[in-house]
């Protein structure tokens, strides 16, 4: 369903080593103890430490206990997080009321929408800023839509966007209402189309409507909507909305969704 035209007016662990004793097996020196001459009596020889002599046993029983040492492991714990990236907030325009653009009547309601089975292209878009406000929504943000170009203008519910931007191929269709000639040249010369479009649904309708009016006095010097987008530019179909700026609209409108 087209929807209101934008115009250009608009972190690993170590392994557990086994401590190995630096001592090596040393032989005692042989050493020989020179007795006085006893008749009938040879010179005792003491023990030596030659190689595979018998080792003290504070030496073995040193050695031992050095085998026995083990270091504990040291562990690398590793924390892995999932960036979820944060939801955005948008504002779209579509006009409520019957609007010929080609031929074709282009009016779309809130209550259109929720009366959609399927999810809703939002096509029709032909500013580049719009455009590429549509380019950077990401499924699971939140929208108000705004009835725009009609007696009392305003933000009246809330929709979702439920698939990120793909090719608007209105653009190139001669029986849509916004159909683009030139995109359609492009496209035949195997060229990109530039227009894109997203697929939304119905969330919300408010009770109370948040109209133009009461939005530009929010918006004045100091006011909670100061900057906002919608009031600084007027003309663009399809705008950012701050998160602060959501909350307390959604609180004026008496509003659930994403609560």
């Amino acid at each position: 369903m087209p929807k209101r035209k934008s115009t250009h007016a608009e972190s690993e662990p170590e392994q557990a080593t086994r401590r190995r004793s630096s001592r090596l097996s040393k032989g005692v020196e042989p050493t020989e103890e020179v007795m006085a001459p006893v008749k009938e009596e040879k010179p005792q020889a003491l023990s030596t430490g030659k190689k595979g002599g018998r080792k003290p046993a504070a030496v073995k029983e040193e050695e031992e206990n050095e085998e026995k040492k083990v270091e504990p492991p040291t562990t690398t714990t590793t924390t892995t997080t999932t960036d979820t990236p944060a939801r955005q907030y948008w504002l779209l325009k579509a006009e409520p009321l019957p609007r010929l653009e080609n031929g074709y009547d282009v009016h779309f309601s809130i209550d259109d929408l929720a009366a959609r089975t399927s999810p809703e292209p939002w096509d029709g878009i032909r500013n580049y800023s719009a455009r590429n406000n549509l380019r950077s929504m990401r499924v699971g943000d939140l929208a108000f839509f705004y009835h725009s170009n009609c007696a009392n203008p305003g933000i009246v519910g809330v929709m979702e966007i439920v698939r990120e931007a793909e090719e608007d191929w209105t653009a190139v269709d001669p029986k849509a209402a916004y159909f683009d000639p030139k995109s359609k040249k492009a496209k035949e010369e195997g060229k990109e189309n530039p227009w894109s479009l997203v697929h939304v649904e119905f969330r919300e309708k408010f009770e109370r409507e948040l109209g133009l009016k009461e939005l530009r006095e929010w918006g004045k010097g100091g006011g909670p909507l100061e900057g906002m987008e919608l009031l600084r530019l007027g003309r663009l179909s399809v705008s950012r909305v701050g998160e602060e700026e959501w909350e307390f609209l959604m609180d004026k409108a008496g509003g659930r969704t994403g609560r």
